[in-house]
């Protein structure tokens, strides 16, 4: 018997269904996960992963796995290219084919078992790129700037989109379901565990920047495009990361995080949790009583005992457990990643943890996928709040999410100085808007598409991607002198911004910068060198130190000079604590790193928005002093000429 795994699909979802912002829903569903098609069905079956409608990664072995009855004899095969193998005992069978080269022509991928036949119809090959990260990388296309323009336009039968379900715990899951999965956050379902061709009904729902990126990887090289998302709201880097990498990690940082979260579960008792969630209950409805208030229908006494934090989507390991794991194993391209919001409130101790860990969850990630050099793209944390001004210079230098996306920039310099050609980055910080969510993603997912080109599809005498960086750094006459390793300039004319420099006070002032002058031309004009910025204040004499886009919304406008608009990205040379800038925060050590951190942060922005308010009234005076003798002269000269006239 020959079965279409896309048949199976129809016949199991044969419902009326009605569309809904482009996808198609079931009608009365449960505030629940409504559940298809399971992870493992019955008998001879396929992990969710390969479906019709799918891409397969061109040029590595190809491996295919599923279940079916202990013992059976399954063979797989797509074109020439045929293996058999058996069911253990636990009914998993695997079989690995060899690698092929892309392939925009439709194939069938046929798996035979004993009784039954399950055929994967519309399959492509070409490149593979796994979406990691939190609701930034989520965010849709609907929602962004932009994002209409290329829903209409998105008519791309190469492109293949699969979004993987967001199952909780800390076991390791074999698989995922295929399924309409409920968010309360929405109040609504959103399908998820299928392949589907790209079209502009699909792809509203998916991630602007990992639409983005795919359509500039097809654009150029013409091959098929697979996309998985795998990203998740509200996460953390150490939820990404495998709890056995983490236990590894002999820091400080690391042992409190865990042991933290050790005693969350240990602690937590799903009894008295209930008990405290019913008199919530009975306390919420006497107050909506008094104030004469209907009571919703739908709001009944709690009655279900919680899993607590053990099933929490930020325990350390959870999202690698059940969102990575059941994708591991498959043949696929690179991944890019773009996320920091949740690790942003925890001051200084928790960026050190998110260096500590970012780089061992990269290299996780690999060995998930089966390739040490697999291809890895970290976007930066984007921005978040009011823009940083001269006028709040310093106190916007207050906020842990930069110390997150120095750590991010260091990473990717760890893996980039060390050798790795896979390694790729690309700021965000420029795409500036004070929501957390900001809506400028399409220029994002450009941006890291340049990197993915340059270097995985062989544009790279056509397209540059790699963010400015300064070689070396001298301090000469009071002077900080940044030489680069390529020419920059300011986004638009005008001065260069987003430098701040210090003295050993730790107390930085926003920098005078320009470009290093070597002399002049025939006609006594300055000559530049364009790859040298000079930094100077006259508010700090002796300088020693830089920071740049030291901002959560920073100022922030150099890159690149080869019409890029790759930028400079947020970094330092010292290693001063948030919390020790510009004075030391100390007595509080037994506060939890988020106390710790909210307590040193409102000390430092007292003192730094009076260092804002200093620099200000002296630039204020030395303005007065420097033109009240010309400008009373005026005065009195246009008062003169108006009396003449009379």
């Amino acid at each position: 018997m020959k079965i279409s795994i896309s048949s199976i699909c129809v016949l199991i979802v044969f419902v009326v269904v009605e569309v809904q912002n482009g996808f198609a829903q079931k009608k009365d569903m449960p505030q629940k996960d409504v559940i298809e098609i399971p992870s493992i069905g019955e008998g001879l079956c396929l992990h969710n992963l390969f479906q019709s409608n799918m891409v397969l990664q061109r040029d590595k072995p190809i491996s295919i796995w599923g279940w079916a009855r202990p013992g059976e004899k399954v063979s797989v095969t797509i074109g020439d290219k045929s293996s058999d193998v058996k069911a253990g005992k636990d009914r998993k069978w695997k079989v690995q084919l060899p690698a092929m080269v892309a392939n925009s022509k439709p194939q069938t991928l046929t798996v035979r078992g004993k009784n039954k036949t399950l055929l994967l119809d519309n399959v492509l090959v070409g490149d593979v790129w796994v979406l990691g990260g939190q609701s930034n990388m989520e965010e849709p296309l609907n929602n962004v700037e932009n994002g209409k323009l290329e829903i209409i336009s998105a008519n791309y039968p190469a492109i293949r989109i699969l979004t993987v379900p967001a199952q909780k715990g800390p076991e390791l899951k074999p698989g995922f379901p295929r399924l309409h999965e409920w968010s309360s956050w929405s109040g609504r379902h959103f399908r998820k565990g299928d392949w589907d061709v790209c079209s502009p009904e699909i792809v509203r729902e998916l991630s602007a920047i990992g639409y983005v990126f795919a359509r500039r990887l097809h654009m150029a090289s013409q091959i098929p495009i697979g996309i998985i998302d795998a990203s998740r709201g509200g996460t953390t880097v150490e939820t990404w990361t495998p709890i056995s990498v983490l236990k590894e990690i002999n820091t400080i940082e690391v042992k409190n995080l865990l042991s933290d979260w050790e005693n969350k579960v240990a602690e937590f008792d799903p009894q008295k949790d209930l008990e405290k969630r019913i008199e919530n209950h009975h306390n919420w409805v006497k107050n909506m009583k008094k104030q004469g208030r209907e009571i919703p229908k739908d709001r009944t006494i709690p009655s279900d005992l919680r899993p607590g934090p053990a099933m929490d989507q930020n325990r350390p390991g959870n999202c690698y457990a059940s969102i990575i794991n059941p994708i591991a194993g498959l043949s696929v391209k690179g991944a890019i990643f773009h996320q920091g919001y949740n690790n942003a409130f925890s001051g200084s101790e928790g960026a050190r943890m998110y260096y500590q860990v970012f780089g061992k969850m990269i290299s996780a990630w690999r060995s998930a996928f089966k390739d040490p050099a697999m291809p890895f793209g970290i976007i930066s944390l984007c921005t978040a709040g009011d823009p940083q001004t001269r006028e709040d210079y310093l106190e916007k230098m207050v906020d842990a999410g930069i110390y997150i996306r120095e750590a991010q920039y260091k990473t990717f310099l760890d893996f980039y100085e060390a050798g790795d050609k896979n390694i790729g980055f690309a700021s965000s910080f420029d795409k500036r808007r004070s929501w957390y969510h900001p809506q400028l993603k399409i220029p994002i997912g450009e941006r890291i598409s340049r990197w993915a080109l340059a270097t995985q599809y062989g544009f790279d005498r056509e397209i540059k991607w790699k963010p400015p960086m300064y070689k070396e750094m001298e301090i000469d006459d009071g002077k900080i002198i940044l030489k680069m390793d390529t020419w920059v300039r300011p986004f638009a004319d005008g001065k260069i911004e987003g430098f701040a420099i210090a003295g050993n006070d730790r107390r930085f002032q926003p920098a005078d910068a320009s470009w290093l002058i070597k002399g002049k031309d025939q006609h006594n004009r300055p000559q530049y060198d364009r790859s040298t910025v000079v930094l100077s204040s006259p508010h700090v004499s002796n300088p020693i130190h830089f920071r740049y886009a030291w901002g959560r919304n920073p100022m922030g406008n150099l890159h690149s000079h080869d019409h890029n608009d790759l930028p400079f990205a947020t970094q330092r040379s010292d290693e001063w604590r948030m919390e020790n800038i510009p004075v030391d925060f100390s007595g509080f050590e037994n506060l939890s790193p988020r106390d710790f951190a909210r307590r040193a942060s409102n000390e430092s922005k007292k003192a730094l928005r009076l260092d804002d308010l200093g620099r200000r009234l002296a630039e204020a005076q030395a303005l007065i002093d420097e033109h009240k003798e010309e400008y009373a002269k005026e005065r009195e000269a246009e008062r003169k000429r108006a009396e003449e006239k009379k």
